[in-house]
């Protein structure tokens, strides 16, 4: 993720910006990970400290009135970050790991449901499109 200010920040969708918090905490156990191969136990633990940071802000930002998948989202992310917790802790490589693979399970559904959202959103438009380029064609 290249980096961002904060005015391009606020233009981004609320879709857009959990993309951009799975980017963020998808490279943070990566480099983890590789700390953790290395020995560098300090820079690992920072790492990790910081995708449970961004896995607790996901947790936050999720709009319980949208039913059990919040619901759902919300137990992933705590089970996410339990396990995050243990592999800082004992330094588990596999721990971290297995949390990635989750991660990146629910990072392409998330880009696959923004991008089937968009398909719909631009088709609904179109017919506004043409219902509006309808009726002004009727009132002349």
């Amino acid at each position: 993720m290249a980096f961002l200010s904060e005015e391009m920040l606020q233009k981004k969708s609320s879709q857009e910006l959990t993309m951009l918090l799975y980017e963020a905490c998808e490279r943070n156990i990566e480099e983890a990970i590789s700390f953790i191969k290395k020995r560098d136990y300090i820079s690992a633990n920072q790492k990790l400290q910081r995708a449970i940071d961004i896995l607790e802000r996901l947790g936050v930002g999720l709009n319980y009135e949208a039913g059990i998948i919040a619901d759902e989202l919300d137990s992933l992310y705590n089970y996410m970050s339990e396990q995050l917790m243990a592999a800082n802790v004992k330094k588990d490589r596999n721990a971290a790991e297995n949390v990635l693979v989750i991660l990146r399970k629910l990072s392409r559904s998330w880009i696959e449901a923004m991008r089937t959202q968009t398909d719909k959103q631009s088709q609904v438009s179109r017919r506004r499109t043409n219902a509006y380029e309808q009726n002004v064609l009727y009132e002349k």
